[in-house]
């Protein structure tokens, strides 16, 4: 079979782009996890901080303490979660699986992956797998 020069260096220009994207991807994926990261221990250290139960404290500041330590859990739980799926992503692209859908196997719009890097679904099926 003939290879056209200029299919071999149109493929190497193009191989040469996916690599400059690639590495670009990798970097902004690393600096939000890098972010996450920092929110995270930012909050666990606020939770050790508030709650502390003191001798004076009455029914209702008890209730209070006990509301406000459960919404600090559940906004480290909240960034621990984009956290595992900033990984998942970092770990499709070592893959050189990212940007298709992990249920149709679809490309993934870029569009889309710009507004949500870490996403993992199309549009289509994650409206189907909200419907469930």
């Amino acid at each position: 079979m003939l290879v056209h020069p200029e299919t071999v260096i149109a493929t190497s220009t193009q191989r040469g782009a996916d690599d400059a994207r690639t590495e670009d991807l990798r970097e902004a994926l690393t600096a939000r996890r890098q972010e996450l990261e920092t929110e995270h221990a930012e909050a666990v250290a606020e939770m050790t901080l508030a709650g502390v139960v003191d001798a004076g404290d009455d029914v209702a500041d008890l209730g209070t303490k006990a509301f406000n330590r459960e919404q600090e859990f559940a906004l480290a739980l909240s960034i621990r979660s984009r956290m595992d799926q900033v990984d998942r992503a970092l770990d499709r692209l070592a893959a050189g699986r990212y940007g298709t859908c992990e249920t149709c196997s679809e490309e993934i719009p870029v569009a889309r992956l710009a507004a949500f890097p870490s996403v993992t679904l199309c549009v289509a099926c994650k409206s189907i797998s909200e419907r469930r």
